[in-house]
Formats: C-alpha cells, structure tokens, sequence
C-alpha cells in the first residue's frame, strides 16, 4: 500500500473516531450544540483532508472547510456539499469554543445531515483504493 494510501485511510479513521463523538453526544439531549458541532466540524475537515491526499494534494495546516474543499475543486473532486454549507461548520472550530454567546445557524439535525453525506462522500473515495494496494 502507498504511503498516499496509508495517510488517507489515517485521516478517515481520524474523522471516523471524531463521528464516532458526535453521534455518541447526538444521544444526549442536553448536550450542547458547540460541542456536537466542533465534532462534526472536526469529523468533516479531517475526511475532506483525507481525500486531498487520496487526490495527491499537500495538507493544508487550517480548519477552513472552504478552503480545503475548495482546494479539491481544480483537482476534478466534486465536493459532496457546497462551499456554502461547509461554511456553516467552520465557527465550530474556533470560535464557538471560545464564546458563550453563540448565534445558532444550524440545528442539530441538520449537522448530522451535513457531517454524514462528507463522510458517505469521503469513503467512497477513500476505501475504494484498497482494490489498487
């Protein structure tokens, strides 16, 4: 297996690992919306890192979700979501940790929807390579 491979597939066990979080806090009623959606956000940045190295591209060092999707654009990767909706997801990296006040943009069904067509999207990418090791 290529080391291209190898890190891709690390990546996504990463993502799957912070998926894993999220839907353990989905179950939770009580728990909070910053915090279901720092692991979605956590979750869909490291897949969308996963398939730019599947596609041969250097690792960006941000948690910009536009940014590493669109990345991936000139590549001939078609994106699972628009640049808009990995936009709702980008405070959740920083700056809704950090703040008490937080201006709800999303809910938390619609987080769930997000993060698992990215993660759908991702392993479809990703896993398939496994025929070419």
């Amino acid at each position: 297996m290529s080391p291209q491979v190898e890190e891709a597939r690390r990546l996504l066990r990463l993502a799957r690992r912070d998926q894993g979080t999220f839907n353990l806090l989905m179950g939770l009623p009580d728990a909070e919306l910053t915090a279901l959606g720092f692991h979605a956000q956590q979750a869909a940045e490291k897949a969308l890192k996963s398939v730019c190295v599947w596609a041969g591209l250097p690792l960006q060092r941000t948690h910009d979700l536009t940014a590493i999707g669109a990345a991936l654009l000139p590549q001939g990767v078609e994106l699972p979501l628009t640049l808009d909706d990995l936009r709702l997801l980008n405070p959740f990296a920083v700056e809704f940790r950090y703040d008490d006040e937080v201006v709800v943009v999303v809910t938390r069904e619609h987080l769930a929807s997000l993060l698992k067509v990215v993660m759908d999207w991702a392993d479809a990418r990703v896993e398939p390579s496994s025929s070419s090791d």
